[in-house]
């Protein structure tokens, strides 16, 4: 038996839907790109959804709108996937990075300590598709309005109460997390602005590609910014190439030093068709899994199970992240070449940022985030997608258990 990590789940609807695209005539952004623009707005009830090509130009493209410049900071944990601080870097502002708790995401004392009068972005990171605080840093960011110097009309209008001006920008990095729900809430909707991975190996996939969802408070208008984040993202040309197409429709201008960031409809048709049984089928399934690694794996004393629900909150299931108690990196590593020598694929998320050649250079050390790299030392994930039958799942377990107690018992700590 072979079990691979995260293959695509690729159905009959999903090869329809790019079929009828190729067929169609149009293959570049179009009409599917605004079906699954509006597929994600029915699902987290977000106010407006763009769809581009990647979620790191998703976050770009808003730390851009935003205005951030040279000397800004912006939060992000230092347990998280290398995109969350490259986007930053590419805008020309710092990356402040922080600790995370237990549960992998950012810890609140970390970011309260954080904030700055130089801070204009916090990043919370839904780490395996398990929700953060919200609501707390939602809270903090209005207990923290007074150290806020905005440097743009945009950044005075967020949370303008009276005539005190401007607040810290919360942008929650969901790339694993679309699904989740906290406080009765889908993710989409639990901060001014929410972005999507839509990667190959997430949930709800486009091959490459990410979704903004848009739920910034008044003044503004989501739709207005809606139409300006897209023409952002088509290199600042005020018509699309499908408008353009249109019999004597070929006059356009350039407005922005746009980006050439947006989603084409051949890879809109693969999110079209997985999102069609998403909710019915591909997350109960998840959910199914990843339950049936809990009731094993909650037998064993060396197994640390994640969460994915609480009383206000239920994750994704993207990742099911398991920690073997008291084992260090290397035997971890060891534990995984076990495991492949059963042919299951498993993987480890992620490497703290500190620990990257790129972030060390930058003058980041691991030893500032010590639970960033507690987490990480003895962390494993595993396979968890529709696909797998529990034939598959049973397989899974005792290649994992086989291996972490056959590490264990050589280092006598079983």
């Amino acid at each position: 038996m072979k079990i691979p990590f995260s293959p695509p789940f690729i159905n009959e609807s999903v090869k329809n839907e790019v079929l009828d695209s190729l067929e169609s005539g149009w293959i570049t952004t179009g009409p599917k790109v605004k079906k699954l623009e509006g597929q994600i707005c029915e699902l987290t009830k977000a106010p407006q959804v763009l769809c581009v090509n990647s979620w790191t130009s998703g976050a770009l493209l808003m730390l851009k709108w935003f205005g951030v410049q040279p000397e800004d900071e912006v939060i992000i944990p230092a347990y998280t996937y290398s995109a969350t601080a490259l986007a930053v870097i590419h805008a020309h502002a710092k990356p402040v990075m922080v600790d995370v708790s237990d549960d992998f995401n950012i810890s609140l004392e970390a970011i309260e300590k954080a904030i700055t009068n130089k801070t204009k972005v916090i990043f919370p990171v839904d780490i395996a598709g398990w929700p953060c605080d919200y609501n707390q840093i939602n809270d903090l960011v209005l207990q923290k309005k007074n150290l806020f110097r905005p440097n743009n009309e945009i950044q005075k209008n967020l949370g303008r109460i009276m005539v005190v001006s401007g607040r810290i920008l919360v942008v929650s990095d969901a790339a694993h997390s679309i699904g989740a729900e906290y406080d009765g809430k889908q993710t989409g909707v639990l901060t001014d602005v929410t972005i999507f991975s839509l990667h190959a190996v997430k949930n709800v996939t486009t091959a490459e590609g990410g979704a903004i969802c848009l739920n910034l408070p008044l003044p503004f208008n989501n739709e207005e910014l809606y139409n300006t984040l897209r023409c952002y993202s088509l290199n600042g040309q005020t018509k699309d190439a499908f408008t353009k197409s249109k019999a004597g429709a070929w006059s356009y201008d350039i407005i922005y030093p746009g980006l050439k960031i947006n989603m084409p409809d051949v890879l809109a048709a693969i999110g079209i068709g997985q999102m069609e049984s998403y909710t019915s089928m591909a997350l109960p399934e998840r959910i199914r899994i990843f339950e049936d690694y809990n009731d094993h794996f909650s037998n064993k004393d060396w197994a640390i199970i994640p969460q994915y629900k609480s009383n206000i909150k239920r994750s994704s299931c993207h990742i099911y992240a398991l920690r073997i108690e008291g084992i260090n990196e290397e035997e971890r590593d060891q534990i995984i070449t076990l495991i492949a020598n059963f042919d299951v694929a498993v993987n480890v998320h992620f490497k703290p940022l500190p620990l990257l050649s790129l972030f060390k250079e930058m003058g980041y050390s691991i030893n500032d985030y010590p639970n960033a790299y507690k987490q990480y030392a003895n962390e494993i994930s595993l396979p968890i997608y529709p696909q797998l039958s529990k034939e598959d799942i049973a397989f899974v377990i005792k290649a994992v258990c086989e291996s972490v107690e056959q590490v264990l018992y050589a280092q006598e700590k079983l």
